[in-house]
């Protein structure tokens, strides 16, 4: 297979009959050197397990089949399966797999490095990352949630993928990477994104029924981020778990477990999976 570019891409796409998909996310890499880029943030081993999610046309599986020991790939067109099946057949490190990834249970790997379809990002880091011992995740992302993830230190941007992702993963570099990399070229902005697990991940969260309840409360306190935590706590309560939870009970909860009160720019990711534990435990003695 050589070297992907707009105009072999279009040749190819055209061979195989395939219109590329808006539904599925479908833009394919045909910048060398980005590719380049990707690989060389992942510094792939030897060693190495590789997860590749869509790889469509194989511009960036054909690099990491190079260097990794075992490499899962799932793709669910089944026409670019049937393709990347019959150009990588003698690929003896390859595991590919004609499924949706969402629907499966993930391989074990080292390294997930994709240009994941935009259309299941929220998705699909729940799936990989939101777990015990996560994969170092090299991927390209929309720029606008990669700056989320890598919000600044002053929490001014905060926002409710900031808490989750970064309670489980460190955010270690993120580049911006141009739209004309991709064809069709995408109408969002793009970003390489590096990112590897947290050293200790709270028990809390990895216990299947506290982290949905963590999640949960993230995503529900998050629309009144303009309030202090005392209202959205309320509001949430009240709004998304049908509880009436008096405002004065909940700051006097706050001040038994000295957690402060005030607006959600002020605090860390800690300081959130401190407070969900808290809420965990009242709503717990409620029923």
């Amino acid at each position: 297979m050589k070297d992907m570019n707009k105009k072999d891409t279009l040749l190819l796409l055209n061979n195989l009959m395939l219109k590329p998909s808006k539904k599925l996310g479908q833009n394919f890499l045909i910048d060398e050197n980005i590719c380049k880029k990707i690989l060389n943030e992942a510094n792939l081993s030897v060693s190495d397990s590789v997860l590749e999610i869509g790889p469509g046309l194989g511009a960036l599986l054909k690099e990491i089949l190079k260097s990794a020991k075992k490499v899962y790939a799932y793709e669910v067109d089944s026409i670019l399966f049937n393709y990347l099946k019959k150009e990588f057949s003698t690929n003896e490190n390859l595991f590919l797999y004609n499924e949706d990834f969402l629907g499966i249970e993930p391989p074990k790997v080292d390294k997930i490095v994709s240009n994941i379809p935009y259309t299941i990002t929220g998705p699909l880091f729940e799936k990989v990352f939101y777990v015990n011992d996560p994969p170092e995740g090299i991927l390209t992302i929309e720029k606008s949630i990669a700056d989320r993830i890598f919000y600044p230190k002053k929490y001014k941007n905060l926002s409710r993928i900031s808490i989750t992702f970064n309670a489980f993963m460190e955010p270690i570099s993120h580049y911006d990477i141009p739209s004309s990399a991709f064809y069709p070229e995408p109408k969002i902005k793009l970003s390489l994104i590096h990112v590897k697990s947290r050293k200790n991940i709270d028990s809390f969260l990895l216990n299947q029924e506290t982290k949905r309840f963590f999640l949960r409360l993230i995503q529900g306190i998050m629309p009144y981020k303009n309030k202090d935590i005392v209202n959205a706590l309320t509001l949430h309560l009240k709004n998304n778990l049908n509880l009436q939870a008096p405002k004065q009970k909940i700051l006097e909860l706050l001040e038994e477990n000295s957690i402060m009160n005030g607006k959600f720019a002020l605090f860390n990711i800690e300081y959130f999976i401190r407070l969900s534990k808290v809420i965990w435990e009242y709503i717990k003695d409620l029923k």
